[in-house]
Formats: C-alpha cells, structure tokens, sequence
C-alpha cells in the first residue's frame, strides 16, 4: 500500500506513534509518506520505502498569520493524486484530519481511505475548547475511520462530543528489539562512583504533567534512599522545576538533561520512572520504560490504569497524593526482591500488549476493513 501519514514531527507522543507506525509499515514493505512542516525527529537516517514531504507555508502580507492548514490540505491532495495514496493516516484531529478531508474531497479517488487517530490532547484540550469543537466533531464523524489510543479516551471522546460512529481502540507500541534494557549503556552521569538509584520523569513540562509534583516525590524520596531525578525534557514549567530544586536545596541530586531522540540508555541506568500528570490518555512513556524493566508509579487518571497494573508491575495513585507516590517508590526501591518481580512483569507486559508487531498487524487489519 501507499500510505499517508500525517503529524507533528517534534517530541509528542503522537508524532513519536506515529513515526514508528510510518517505520514498522515501511519494513513491511509499504511505501510510507510522511506529510509535515517539519522532519518527524524519530527519522534520523535513511529508511527504505520512507518519504518526508514538507509542507511550504507562504507568508504573504495579506494574511494576518500563514495559513499553514490550507497548505497543508493542499500537499496532501497532490500526493493522493502523484504517489497514488491509498491510505492517508492523520494524527491529531486538529487540524491534520480536516486538511486530510478537504484533500480527498479535492481528489475523489475511489478507494482512498481517511483513517484519524485520537491521542489525547486533540480531544481534551484543543478539540474540547470551543473555537474548534464542531470542527473537532465533524473531523471524527467524516473520516472513514476513526481510532483512539485507550478506552478511556475513546469513551471521553463519545460523551464529549456525542459521537454515534464507531471508534476502534489501538494501543500505542513500542518496538521490543529496539526497547529492552542495555547492559552497558553509554550514559556517563559521574556521581563519584558511588551507587544512587536512579529515579526518571520524561515529558514536556506542561502544566498536564504536573512538574511540581515530581519534584515534591522525589525530595520525600531522596530523605529515605540514596538517589537522584534525572529530568528528561523541556518546556514551560522547566523554570518553576529548577526554582523548586533551589528551594528544596537539592540541587546535587536533580539533573536537568534536556531533550534526547534515545532515551533507551538512560532507561537503562534507571530504577524507577515517576508520571504525576494531571491528565494522560495513554503514557507512551510507561510502555517504554516497562519495556526497559523500569517500574513506575504513575497517576490514575485517563488511560494509565490500562497500562500500569497497580501493585503488580507499578503503583497507580491520585495525581496530586505526591505522598502515596513518594511511599511506593520508596517501598520499591527499598525492596530489590520486589523491584525485580516488578520489572519483569513489566517487560512482560509489553511483550503481551504493547508490542510493536502485534499492535502494528492491527492498524494494517483496519486499513483493509474500510471501504
């Protein structure tokens, strides 16, 4: 098949899913074409049977700012009709599936067919506010399928929007090859030698993702066990995270790392991954550190208690309970029996559920079931 695939191409979950969905295919032999403003980040090297096509946004002084949606819509009509689209994936409902409609509706080829992707801030937040909530509806119900990444975000997207069509649950997937815990990573964090665990938070610093309360775990943590927070990310609330850590004096014990495109090696070298957020449909994170043995203590909201089983491969606890949080890392990192019990079902898990070739076999499944 020719496939179209349309997303953000920076550090989100959904560009990261969709990307890797773009790489499993293109092994599968599919022509995969890749349709953003910018290089999704996960293709740093050549890949067989994989094209990026850039959106071009002109900037005329009529326009108060650049139409990028319409530019957008545009590409992807040109490539229905050049590379003989067969599918056109759009991530994100705003405005990726919108501009994929008004791009078929251009070319009318028979047996094209519009597949959506919900991933969750499409619906919870941009979708959810008023300027774009018809639009956000009528993306869902116009496209020929639609799938979400969790149950719970496809039941939030029915009673939001009152949808009537069907939704199909896809998890999100991680390859296991590529995802498994390193022996020897290369990863220099020199601590003089000496053995801290190793406690991991990646995100992008939102609001949602409840930075504060990261920092608050980790310093009730860091008073019972020898360890330090390795920060992985950046965004808004990097200066309130750095402003707690000279508050709380721990300075020493807090690295800011920045952005990496590989987190597997510094999964590697952790002991605990904590995701506090206020707000999260799935937790690609979580699937990626299970998949490194990584427990985690996670919040249980959204779709995470579909991913994380509480008491059995992580803790789950109400996003704002920073202490029930702090008592179960504790309880892990102070148990080394029951940490490795923790990690291998984790792993486990990942290989039952959320593995890359069965998940990926799904999406093709539901490609061919449309008409």
């Amino acid at each position: 098949m020719n496939i179209g695939i349309v997303c953000y191409p920076s550090h989100g979950g959904s560009g990261v899913v969709a990307t890797e969905l773009g790489k499993q295919l293109a092994q599968r032999g599919h022509n995969v074409h890749f349709i953003s403003y910018g290089l999704p980040f996960r293709l740093h090297k050549f890949y067989e049977n994989i094209y990026y096509h850039e959106v071009d946004t002109p900037n005329y002084p009529l326009f108060k700012y650049p139409p990028y949606s319409l530019a957008l819509a545009n590409k992807i009509a040109e490539l229905i009709r050049y590379e003989d689209l067969d599918v056109i994936h759009a991530h994100y409902a705003i405005p990726h599936s919108i501009c994929a409609m008004i791009a078929r509706d251009i070319v009318k080829k028979p047996g094209l067919r519009l597949v959506t992707t919900l991933h969750g801030t499409d619906i919870t937040l941009v979708g959810n506010d008023p300027s774009f909530q018809e639009l956000t509806k009528y993306s869902i119900e116009g496209t020929d399928g639609v799938t979400a990444v969790s149950k719970a975000l496809r039941q939030e997207t029915i009673e939001t929007f009152d949808i009537q069509s069907n939704i199909e649950v896809v998890y999100n997937f991680v390859d296991v090859q590529e995802y498994s815990r390193q022996l020897n990573p290369e990863v220099n964090l020199d601590h003089g030698g000496e053995r801290v665990k190793n406690i991991i938070h990646i995100s992008n610093f939102r609001p949602v993702k409840n930075i504060s309360n990261v920092i608050k775990i980790f310093y009730l943590i860091s008073q019972e066990v020898n360890s330090r927070l390795l920060l992985v990310g950046g965004g808004p609330e990097e200066c309130l995270a750095k402003h707690m850590v000279q508050e709380l004096k721990i300075e020493d014990k807090v690295l800011f790392l920045g952005k990496h495109d590989n987190i597997v090696p510094l999964m590697s070298i952790s002991d605990l991954l904590l995701l506090p957020s206020v707000k999260e449909s799935f937790g690609l994170v979580c699937i990626e550190a299970m998949a490194c043995k990584v427990p985690t203590v996670v919040s249980n909201t959204g779709g995470l208690p579909e991913v994380v089983e509480d008491g059995v491969n992580g803790f789950l606890a109400e996003p704002d309970d920073y202490r029930t949080m702090a008592e179960k890392g504790i309880y892990l990192l102070q148990n080394p029996g029951i940490h490795q019990e923790f990690a291998e079902r984790g792993r486990q898990m990942v290989e039952d559920r959320f593995n890359a070739e069965a998940i990926v076999e799904q999406y093709l499944d539901y490609y061919r079931s449309l008409k």
